[in-house]
């Protein structure tokens, strides 16, 4: 069996998807580039917190099977578009988080600047305008406008789409879509939300390379 590493990391971030109530049922799907032209993606039909090493599939860039014996996700042209709009991008997470998936079916994005951690981090996760019928290649064609310029986009009706350098970055990412939502919500139930300034907003901005820095190892 090829990728065994990354066969295992995948179940078990499959299985914290499942285990956080961000992907119900045999809901959501996720990819890894392994090496160039090869993915390693989650079968159909099989939920993510019940999935084995074996269950896994090897495609290429085009979705073609090249390892395993079950279909590949459904939603696989999404994540295509993913790896040819952004070449750093090494994961993409697709799951159906409750609260930023009602964000999603209200067609509301988490783009206003309530958040510092989401400006220094994350940045704006934007909702795609209209709902884009499942499996078809309207889904990829909903996500290609936001890919250059953002980590993470609520799809219409439908969940939130993450992307990231290694599948740990695309699940944090879809994991603080979520949290971010839950506050959001939070803040609109209690009254007023207070949004940052355009210049705390920018200095927020200016702080990210800092913080890059700071999750690298500390040189010797």
């Amino acid at each position: 069996m090829t990728y065994e590493v990354e066969r295992t990391l995948m179940c078990t971030v499959g299985k914290l998807l499942y285990d956080r109530g961000y992907a119900a049922a045999n809901d959501g799907n996720l990819s890894i580039l392994v090496e160039p032209g090869r993915l390693l993606v989650t079968p159909s039909g099989v939920s993510k917190g019940r999935m084995t090493p074996d269950m896994l599939l090897v495609t290429d860039l085009e979705g073609t099977v090249l390892e395993g014996d079950r279909h590949p996700s459904s939603e696989m042209k999404m994540h295509l578009a993913v790896y040819r709009g952004r070449a750093d991008v090494r994961a993409v997470v697709h799951a159906h988080p409750p609260v930023s998936t009602a964000f999603a079916v209200c067609r509301r994005g988490l783009e206003t600047p309530y958040l510092a951690e989401l400006v220094v981090g994350l940045g704006a996760v934007p909702c795609t305008p209209e709902f884009a019928m499942l499996s078809t290649d309207a889904v990829p064609r909903s996500v290609e406008p936001y890919l250059a310029d953002h980590n993470a986009v609520l799809l219409a009706n439908h969940g939130v789409l993450t992307w990231g350098g290694d599948l740990w970055e695309a699940f944090d990412r879809l994991e603080t879509v979520e949290h971010t939502a839950k506050i959001v919500l939070n803040a609109r139930l209690l009254g007023d939300p207070v949004v940052l300034t355009e210049a705390e907003t920018a200095e927020l901005r200016s702080l990210r390379g800092m913080y890059r820095t700071l999750r690298q190892k500390r040189a010797d």
